[in-house]
């Protein structure tokens, strides 16, 4: 069974665009793109577009997984509560012959958007390549393995995969996350006590395999 690829939440704010969407609700990213592409000039996609990159879990019920919803004090039907006012697939407040209710899923439902799974905490590493000195800062997901991470600094370094990684001299097992590594989370005492996170996070230092000083 395939992993689910994790997110920061970071990364889905800069999908904040019509033309480039995602969100995130209870737990999960979704790329709503082909949503906007499909109703592009529908006044019921503002809500949505003004929430773009950000979490929108407040407009669900973590139980029911559906849109939150209240008593309308005008009629005393239950009907969806969206203070951001109507969105695509939220039927109107009274019946209407030109609303087309045969669409199937509404969009919150329907696993094609998701992407992933959003990060619950996030951390700082630094990752030190020993043979070129060469030091790169990377926010990451808590939830992700070495491998994982790995995969997030091939941007910087090409290379990765040709180096041993370690941590207090130590070899780190790519299969496992940080934590499982025995590598701490020190986030929040950095915090507390004031201490710059770039420079007191804890470092992996890449070892390149060819380099006859590591045998």
């Amino acid at each position: 069974m395939l992993r689910p690829k994790y997110f920061t939440p970071k990364e889905v704010s800069l999908h904040n665009k019509p033309d480039d969407l995602w969100v995130s609700y209870l737990g999960k990213v979704y790329d709503l793109t082909p949503l906007m592409k499909e109703f592009q000039g529908d006044v019921l996609l503002k809500p949505i577009i003004e929430c773009a990159g950000k979490d929108i879990s407040h407009w669900f019920d973590p139980k029911t997984k559906d849109i939150l919803t209240h008593i309308d004090p005008q009629s005393g039907c239950l009907k969806y509560y969206t203070p951001r006012g109507r969105f695509v697939h939220v039927p109107p407040p009274c019946p209407r012959t030109d609303w087309s209710n045969d669409f199937g899923r509404p969009w919150w439902k329907d696993m094609q958007y998701e992407v992933g799974v959003l990060s619950v905490k996030t951390r700082w590493v630094r990752i030190i390549n020993t043979l070129t000195s060469q030091e790169q800062g990377l926010e990451v997901c808590s939830e992700e393995t070495l491998n994982e991470i790995l995969q997030r600094y091939l941007r910087y370094n090409s290379h990765a995969t040709s180096y041993t990684w370690k941590y207090n001299s130590v070899k780190l097992d790519m299969s496992k996350t940080l934590e499982e590594n025995g590598i701490p989370d020190e986030g929040g005492d950095f915090y507390r006590g004031g201490m710059d996170r770039d420079l007191f996070s804890e470092s992996i230092c890449l070892y390149f395999n060819d380099d006859l000083t590591e045998l």
